[in-house]
């Protein structure tokens, strides 16, 4: 929110690693954001974007309605890194084939290179990687070349060193390849050119500005749980637009034992902002009463806190804005095929109910 420097973009094909993608990208000292693979191209155009990382999926590049991206997106005119599946939908739209592996992996992998890549500088050769494919690239895009090899997969790393255009067929973002980071600060760095260090203390100036800018003096309803995300939010907001700010704490009954007292504490006293608590446990364990089915509680939950968020509104007045805090893995896990490319790993309450 509210940064104007260099973006590398994650488009998310539906990875559950996406958010991994995108830390790992911020501890480059570069800043990332997350964006559904659909996402219209001049949206994508608005941000000053240094590079796009295509991410995994758990879909297959042959499959009717597989997720694809707009094939403009390789005439943005910068570097672009895929990640298994991100790199058999680029050899494929690019021209090269994509067929099923002779032998399905999921597990460590030994990777040899001896390129002199920009995107393999500094890595180990062989060096474990971690690899979850059922497909892979049988056949390179015209300009591209083989970087990289495992025993299984003879084109585990590709590139087109000329149009900055790379793929890799495991995962750099996680533990399981160790030498993941490399690569990665690699491409963002010595690839997409980025050399504007980023950090928090820059993401949380931005963000109280653009806060200021987009409220204009209305008032915030902000639903706060005590939670990290929520508080993070309820802060960073107050700290833009003070008394303005009324967060709305409901308790359902469902708390660690002390825990509404310490909420009313820590943002009454501390950080003296606007709380409303809703003793709302009654409701709460009504309307769970019997229900033994998780995704079922989960739904309950999630539609009793909107509808006393909505009573609280009301009754507290006129809100121009809603305020809520989520992380990217709540939302990841929350949507399924039909609203994004992610599959269902359960819902969440506070993510739209």
């Amino acid at each position: 929110m509210g940064y104007n420097g260099p973006v590398i973009l994650v488009l998310d094909f539906g990875a559950q690693y996406s958010k991994l993608i995108a830390r790992r990208v911020r501890e480059c000292g570069v800043y990332s954001i997350i964006l559904p693979y659909n996402t219209p191209l001049e949206k994508i155009k608005k941000l000053n974007l240094a590079g796009v990382i295509f991410s995994g999926g758990p879909a297959s590049v042959h499959q009717p309605g597989a997720p694809l991206p707009d094939k403009e997106v390789f005439q943005l005119g910068v570097p672009i890194l895929g990640i298994c599946y991100g790199t058999q939908l680029l050899a494929q739209m690019l021209g090269g084939k994509v067929e099923p592996a002779q032998y399905k992996e999921y597990g460590v992998a030994s990777l040899n290179h001896n390129s002199n890549s920009t995107l393999l500088k500094g890595v180990s050769s062989p060096t474990q990687v971690w690899m979850s494919h059922g497909d892979q690239v049988s056949q390179l895009p015209p300009g591209f070349s083989a970087l990289g090899s495992t025993e299984n997969c003879p084109y585990a790393v590709i590139g087109n060193e000329e149009k900055k255009f790379y793929g890799v067929q495991f995962h750099p973002e996680v533990v399981h390849t160790p030498e993941g980071s490399v690569i990665i600060s690699n491409f963002v760095h010595k690839i997409c050119g980025v050399n504007t260090p980023w950090t928090m203390e820059n993401f949380i100036s931005h963000s109280i500005n653009k806060i200021k800018e987009i409220v204009k003096g209305e008032k915030v309803l902000c639903a706060l749980s005590g939670g990290v995300d929520s508080s993070v939010t309820a802060v960073l907001i107050h700290k833009a637009i003070g008394n303005n700010l009324h967060c709305v704490f409901v308790d359902n009954g469902l708390l660690r034992k002390g825990e509404p007292e310490m909420v009313e504490r820590v943002f009454r006293n501390h950080f003296h902002i606007n709380l409303h608590c809703v003793d709302a446990k009654k409701r709460f364990l009504t309307a769970l009463k019997g229900v033994t089915d998780p995704e079922q509680k989960r739904k309950i939950i999630g539609n009793l806190f909107i509808e006393i968020f909505e009573e609280e509104a009301k009754r507290l007045g006129n809100f121009s804005f809603l305020a809520q805090g989520t992380l990217y893995p709540d939302v990841i896990e929350s949507i399924s095929a039909t609203g994004g490319p992610s599959s269902t790993i359960k819902s969440h309450h506070n993510v739209g109910g």
